[in-house]
């Protein structure tokens, strides 16, 4: 047993103001004597302004909320997983990566987002992420003390054929940290994230940015941390905050055991 945390943050295009609420939030959830936090995607900077992130963004060895989130985890002495940062990787080159720093306050390892939402919602609601960020190529796990952690941000959600190779590979945790719209989240965001907890029989540690945001995008918040079984054990619906469940390690193995699925392909 372990205890799991989800932050919900509405994060702008102001690093240290993103930095100061994710470090209040974090310090309310080691409050809640958990072992394991989880932050939203974009938690440092939310903009997909590539002229502006340029000027703003570092290497991840220079990045200062970064730096911040190390210090505390070793403060702190809980494993902390960035839900994702904006990564400067060369002169015009950004990435969206997802950080997983240990108890030490060491970088454990680290995901470049796979899939970009490039999507024409209406007229007045398109997406282009592709413009702005270079895509990963690698499918990413990492091992935690209580078990191993697939990674994925936001739009991989969509793609079930990644969580399988995860869930295949050990993984019995999957942490989706997402900036999902509101106008996708009110019709997908709960289907889909039960449907990829059951589909693998494992845990689901899923962050979200939250409200209005300064460039007027709306995203839908609902921090959700779902069983194996696809029942929603802690949900945030739209403000700021922190989650905190009890984790059973062994019930991901005990559901495998009852339906084999993922021995049958």
């Amino acid at each position: 047993m372990f205890r799991v945390s989800c932050i919900q943050l509405k994060s702008n295009n102001n690093i240290h103001y993103n930095l100061k609420r994710t470090e209040k939030l974090i310090i309310k959830a080691v409050k809640q004597e958990t072992n394991f936090i989880l932050t939203p995607e974009v938690s440092s900077l939310f903009s997909l302004d590539k002229k502006q992130l340029l000027k703003i963004c570092k290497p991840m060895s220079e990045d200062i909320y970064l730096k911040g989130i190390k210090n505390l985890a070793k403060k702190y002495k809980k494993w902390i997983l960035i839900g994702s940062l904006i990564i400067k990787v060369s002169k015009n080159k950004l990435v969206n990566r997802s950080v997983l720093i240990n108890s030490n306050g060491k970088i454990q390892s680290y995901y470049d987002k796979i899939h970009m939402y490039d999507v024409n919602l209406s007229k007045k609601e398109k997406y282009f992420e592709s413009k702005t960020f270079t895509a990963g190529k690698k499918i990413k796990s990492a091992n935690l003390p209580w078990g191993k952690l697939g990674l994925s941000i936001c739009y991989d959600l969509r793609f079930p054929n990644l969580y399988r190779k995860q869930s295949k590979a050990g993984c019995i945790f999957l942490s989706i940290p997402s900036a999902f719209t509101e106008t996708t989240g009110k019709r997908h965001w709960h289907t889909l994230l039960k449907a990829r907890a059951i589909e693998n029989y494992c845990y689901i540690f899923a962050p979200a940015q939250g409200g209005k945001h300064y460039n007027g995008r709306k995203t839908f918040g609902h921090s959700l941390i779902v069983s194996p079984d696809g029942k929603i054990l802690k949900e945030l619906k739209k403000s700021e905050g922190v989650i905190t469940e009890v984790i059973n390690i062994e019930l991901p193995k005990q559901l495998r055991k009852i339906i084999p699925s993922l021995n049958e392909d």
